[in-house]
């Protein structure tokens, strides 16, 4: 036995020095050996060989300084014109594609904001892999390109710190949800991008057929039926990161294409899911941000979020809650208040010692038509415990302590207030309360307040149409206890719909529902919404056939990927984490896309 080992070990050692052999020529025309992020002062005396871009270079007589960048980080060249095998150092230039093989040595001024800080290459050879024409722009983190410009050149964008640190954390993102479902056997199952095209909400995408002259495909809006279709067959627990398209005008958190976590469950309830996808972004927050969130996350019914917040998706990262004060304060003789619809308070902490000038530039702001209040009312509260105000004419110290009263506001605070239209005042004090909490600070973006919003109404009234449309979509099912309402149209505008929202600091991140899964039912929805039995089997006519073979109760949910990056990134725009984002008009300005067909495409599409 102890032979037939020593045989063993000897045999391996003798493959082991033929390997080396063989292999040693090749490791000596390696590109690198190492990358630009790694190496440590331990590693000082190892002979390494990097590649990389020229970040920055500096002279000093005989002896030039090079900033050498990666993907993975920066490491200092030490190029002596006595040492450094290369034809002219002269000649180089930043965005150059270098290879340097030298000796690791210990720096004498070292740089404590670089990992690499402690060494740098003392260079032998050096080898101008491809050269670099003058970038349009300074690749730096806080480079001079505006954003047209770098959305021209995205591939020299890419290339710096903040752009390489997105792209960096979404991909952390996608890791820990695929990590996460894995472990929750979920099966990430692929779903077609040419589609029918269907009412969802958004405007389709449609792609001509060239095989089926004046036919079209769209592109999915999001692959709700096909996950509906998944439950069918059985698969229950499917998840996807897929991308998603709707031509909608566009705003900062909005692009023509963009990514969802798409999940959908059978055999569950609305707990079920709220559970499991509340952990889900719990595991998120620990592995991109090591944050612990152990409490469950706050929930919130959707009446209860416009009554307090003015939206349905409320930042509660600070109080500042809507006051509802119109039986208070109307009979007053001051007309504006007496003939208004809502009259709505917020109270702003400490800040009774705004200016009239600070109020008068407020005051402008609700007045723009983004708004489009007519005017705003102030009451300070003052430190003695007197009050002040732009109403005093019509209100006496008694009643606006009243009002005080009733804001729970205390001696400090000051009161806006607004009155209006319903619907109009609702929205205009709910963007007042979020300005005043970008004001005060009460918004930081290291800051992290998920809750839950549920019980969203299943119709909203379309007047312009004359018609009920669906809140969320047409699968969304009603709350059980709601069920028998949609046989009665006058109770459209009370039923609940058995869906919910994920919400972090002010913007939805999620949404979903329990679906629909009886053709019966699924045919009253189609009919509520105006549908004829012609129409529903002509555009859902599978689905509907697919209900009829033993259907399970499902339900699931689909969260913004490009959102969740943006909040977890501390930004407002989705662009920033996407590796080529459409600008504002939905134009690719690399690509200069879209753009025109030749004659010869359009003639094979029939176009």
């Amino acid at each position: 036995m102890g032979v037939k080992l020593m045989d063993s070990v000897e045999s391996f050692g003798l493959f082991f020095q033929q390997a080396k052999r063989i292999f040693a020529p090749l490791l000596k025309i390696m590109f690198r050996t190492i990358d630009c992020g790694a190496l440590r002062s331990t590693d000082a005396g190892q002979e390494v060989t990097l590649c990389g871009w020229i970040k920055t270079i500096r002279k000093f007589g005989s002896i030039t300084f090079v900033d050498l960048r990666d993907r993975y980080g920066i490491t200092q060249l030490y190029l002596n014109e006595t040492l450094t095998a290369t034809p002219d150092i002269a000649s180089l230039g930043r965005e150059y594609v270098i290879q340097a093989r030298g000796k690791v040595i210990e720096r004498s001024n070292k740089n404590p904001h670089l990992p690499t800080g402690d060494i740098e290459i003392e260079v032998q050879e050096l080898k101008v892999l491809n050269k670099s024409a003058v970038p349009p722009f300074t690749i730096e983190e806080d480079t001079d390109g505006g954003e047209e410009l770098r959305m021209k050149y995205r591939f020299l964008d890419l290339r710096r710190e903040p752009v390489k640190k997105n792209l960096e954390l979404r991909y952390q993102v996608s890791r820990a949800v695929r990590t996460f479902l894995d472990k929750h056997r979920f099966m990430e199952v692929e779903t077609p991008m040419l589609i029918k095209s269907t009412p969802e909400g958004a405007r389709d995408f449609v792609v001509p057929s060239r095989m089926h002259e004046g036919q079209f495909y769209a592109l999915p809006q999001s692959p709700q039926l096909f996950k509906q279709l998944l439950m069918v067959a059985g698969y229950d627990r499917y998840f996807q990161i897929v991308k998603c398209f709707r031509d909608e005008d566009l705003r900062a958190d909005r692009q023509p294409e963009f990514t969802q976590i798409d999940c959908e469950m059978s055999f569950v309830d609305q707990e079920d899911i709220l559970n499991i996808f509340e952990e889900m972004a719990k595991q998120v927050f620990r592995e991109v941000k090591g944050l612990e969130m152990n409490e469950a996350f706050p929930r919130m019914t959707y009446d209860e979020a416009m009554r307090d917040y003015g939206n349905d998706k409320p930042d509660i990262r600070f109080e500042m809650k809507i006051q509802h004060i119109r039986s208070l304060v109307q009979g007053k003789g001051f007309g504006i208040f007496d003939e208004a619809d809502a009259i709505f308070g917020i109270v702003a902490p400490a800040c009774s010692e705004y200016t009239r000038k600070q109020i008068d530039e407020l005051t402008e702001w609700v007045k723009r038509p983004q708004i489009g209040m007519k005017g705003m009312v102030y009451i300070k509260c003052l430190a003695d415990g007197t009050f002040k105000s732009s109403v005093d004419k019509f209100f006496d110290e008694t009643a606006l302590k009243q009002i005080a009263t009733s804001c729970r506001a205390v001696a400090g605070d000051l009161i806006f207030i607004l009155a209006g239209p319903l619907a109009l005042t609702r929205k205009a004090i709910s963007e007042l309360r979020l300005e005043m909490g970008q004001r005060l600070g009460l918004r930081a973006t290291d800051h992290f307040k998920p809750l839950w919003v549920t019980d969203f109404p299943l119709f909203e009234y379309d007047a312009e149409e004359d018609r009920y449309i669906a809140c969320h979509h047409p699968f969304t099912s009603p709350k059980p206890e709601h069920l028998a309402w949609m046989h009665d149209r006058s109770k459209y505008a009370d039923i609940k719909a058995n869906a919910y929202d994920l919400v972090l600091n002010g913007t939805e991140i999620g949404g979903g529902s329990i679906r629909i899964y009886n053709r019966e039912i699924q045919e009253i929805m189609f009919d509520a919404l105006g549908f004829t039995r012609e129409e529903a089997d002509e555009k859902f006519g599978f689905l509907l056939s697919a209900f009829e073979y033993g259907t399970p109760p499902h339900g699931g949910i689909a969260l913004g990927f490009d959102r969740l990056c943006a909040l977890l990134g501390g930004s407002e725009s989705i662009r920033d984490f996407i590796a080529f984002p459409k600008n504002n008009a939905g134009r690719d300005m690399m690509l200069d896309a879209p753009g025109p067909i030749d004659q010869k495409q359009k003639k094979e599409l029939g176009l």
